[in-house]
């Protein structure tokens, strides 16, 4: 085997510390306007959002809104995860 040096207190350096927003736990049940999520997204959060009732009905305030801005939005069970631009959900392994 071959010698490998990894010094992680240089590696924090290089690593980029402006990374914004966090990761909001919800309920999808219409009882939020849909314009937060909107703002929850352009704050470059990502929503992962517990869905109770007819999905296409409750996303229909702010999933054109987020695709517009470059945002994605991913079903997965019973859950919409909504990632802000520049965020990419990765559904390979699904």
């Amino acid at each position: 085997m071959s010698d490998f040096n990894l010094n992680l207190s240089e590696a924090e350096e290089h690593l980029d510390d402006d990374v914004e927003g966090d990761v909001v736990l919800g309920v999808l049940d219409g009882s939020t306007d849909p314009e937060l999520w909107i703002e929850a997204i352009e704050s470059d959060n990502v929503l992962v959002l517990a869905v109770e009732g007819d999905l296409n009905e409750l996303a229909k305030g702010f999933a054109r809104p987020v695709r517009d801005m470059g945002g994605t939005l991913t079903h997965f069970r019973r859950f919409l995860v909504v990632a802000p631009p520049g965020v990419d959900i990765d559904t390979d392994r699904l």
